[in-house]
């Protein structure tokens, strides 16, 4: 009995999706829900299981190729026994199994792998607890190869029965290595580009900037961060405070927890706050529902769960849906101040930086004191300039006296 094996039904912001990685062969077995092919779409990559056990008897759509929901993958014959493998692709796969199996690899990376024929076990990664980075995987694959040979002499590659050649020998292939790669963009890198556009060209961006003193959720975090690992099962981070000061903030000012359609204006009366992540597929924005009715140990358990997601490809498209207002922190990397570009259709996003000692005056004294530099940016369109102020002014207060938050006054 023959099956079709079928695009899952996409959601509807997603038209398309692009087929990636087979992990079968036509004739290979596969089992029931296992991992057949990797789609990718603008926002996450998807697996395709097998709808039942058997025999996949053909591959109809390649890597590369452009299928919508409901288009026809592949077919699997159910009771089939597989045909024998000639000897040498059966060591290939064995040794293509063993060196998936030796490390961790996502998506991105494994397909890498894959499309070049490399054997993950020989690089060194670069990533998080030494996991490969597709950039670990490039530079591998453009990197110089060392031959037994050694370099020959220049004088003995020349014949001696030909000294004309002495005027200008040829030795571009010996000591010239410029090496270039053109690779297609991945779904997600053209939709991020796409977004960045889309909001420098339809909104009236502008950006507001503010200093906050950390000093006292520096003292509060320290203070109980052993105790509330202990009782919660998360750490105390810092974007708990954040995401509770910027609700306060946007209870204030409705304004900025709004949208543009069109001409209309959309207040939303719920406060979805997206938190950026960086992966190696590039920046995506999980999103935290109802974050106001969330309590601290809530929203880092969350910030968690998303980071996990993201590191093993997981994230579901209701993880990356909707969102009324973004945080993004550069300050992990080290960035000082940034102007931070809207996530369409919201109309404001607030960036955070590095934590730095700088002087600072305190009743009539200069003291140094931990500050963190505070972005704003907004779409003019729907925000006045005096609302945004104001509003990165509550989130510094909130922030430099914690008790706002906690005593909600």
């Amino acid at each position: 009995m023959s099956i079709e094996v079928v695009v899952p039904n996409l959601p509807e912001s997603v038209s398309d999706a692009t087929v990636v990685n087979w992990h079968k062969k036509p004739g290979e077995t596969v089992q029931k829900n296992e991992n057949l092919v990797d789609l990718e779409t603008d926002k996450v990559v998807l697996e395709v299981p097998a709808p039942e056990s058997g025999v996949l008897s053909a591959i109809l759509q390649e890597n590369g190729a452009i299928v919508t929901a409901g288009e026809a993958l592949a077919t699997i014959e159910q009771g089939q026994v597989q045909a024998k493998p000639n000897q040498e692709t059966t060591s290939e796969n064995a040794e293509s199994s063993k060196q998936m199996a030796a490390i961790p690899l996502s998506p991105s990376v494994r397909r890498l792998v894959l499309e070049n024929t490399v054997d993950p076990t020989v690089i060194k990664g670069t990533g998080k607890d030494g996991r490969l980075t597709k950039t670990d995987i490039l530079e591998h694959i453009n990197k110089p190869q060392q031959t037994a040979k050694a370099e020959p002499n220049v004088a003995e590659a020349i014949p001696e029965k030909k000294p004309i050649d002495l005027i200008a020998p040829d030795l571009t292939a010996s000591y010239s290595h410029r090496p270039e790669q053109r690779v297609p963009m991945t779904r997600l890198r053209a939709k991020i580009a796409e977004r960045l556009l889309q909001a420098q060209q339809n909104a009236a961006m502008l950006t507001t900037f503010n200093e906050v003193n950390m000093e006292n959720i520096i003292e509060l975090r320290n203070q109980y961060k052993a105790r509330f690992e202990q009782k919660h099962g998360a750490k105390l981070g810092f974007m708990s405070f954040f995401v509770k000061a910027s609700i306060e903030a946007l209870k204030r000012f409705p304004a900025v927890n709004a949208s543009v359609d069109n001409t209309d204006i959309i207040y939303h009366g719920y406060y979805d706050i997206g938190i950026a992540i960086s992966t190696e597929r590039g920046l995506i924005v999980p999103v935290l529902r109802d974050a106001d009715q969330l309590d601290f140990a809530g929203i880092e358990k969350g910030i968690v769960d998303f980071g996990q997601k993201a590191r093993s490809g997981t994230l579901s498209f209701d993880d990356l849906k909707g969102g009324t207002f973004t945080i993004t922190n550069g300050g992990i990397f080290g960035s000082m101040l940034s102007t931070p570009i809207l996530n369409p259709p919201q109309c404001a996003i607030l960036g955070m930086h590095a934590i730095k000692e700088r002087p600072a005056v305190e009743n009539g004294q200069v003291v140094i004191k931990p500050i963190m530099y505070l972005a704003l940016s907004y779409d003019h369109r729907l925000v006045d300039g005096r609302d945004a102020v104001q509003f990165l002014v509550t989130i510094k207060e909130c922030l430099e006296a914690p008790a706002h938050l906690l005593l909600n006054i």
